[in-house]
């Protein structure tokens, strides 16, 4: 879809044959269409995103990403879960991964902003408290 090599009528009929294929609603198709026939095609992956972060943020969802030192138990996430939106003021989506670096606790990132309940980070703000005394 990316390839100036390709013409434009032939990148549409491919399209077209996956819309059907996957079905694809119409305005989605159209819409793709556009971004092929305009050559912006690269940035759906962007466009996507955007888009969710639009519609989380209309609808008062908060995406969270969240790293801890081991696997949380159902318990455990709900409980993160419910404090990261008292802090926020939205629900909260989280998705979770592991990161034995961080020695117990997690680290959870809203957008640009990161809450640092890790061993590691405490031990790292303990340090520069010990050097600027």
């Amino acid at each position: 879809m990316e390839n100036p090599g390709v013409p434009l009528d032939q990148k549409i009929k491919v399209l077209d044959g996956m819309a059907k294929i996957i079905g694809l609603q119409q305005q989605t198709r159209n819409f793709l269409a556009v971004l092929i026939k305009q050559h912006r095609i690269q940035l759906l992956a962007d466009v996507v995103k955007q888009f969710k972060t639009e519609l989380n943020d209309r609808l008062g969802f908060a995406e969270a990403a969240v790293s801890s030192a081991r696997a949380l138990s159902n318990e455990e996430r709900s409980k993160l879960e419910q404090e990261v939106s008292r802090m926020s003021g939205k629900s909260v989506k989280a998705s979770y991964a592991t990161d034995p670096s961080l020695l117990g606790g997690a680290v959870v990132t809203m957008g640009s902003t990161v809450y640092d309940g890790s061993v590691r980070g405490k031990l790292e703000r303990l340090k520069k408290q010990m050097a600027a005394e």
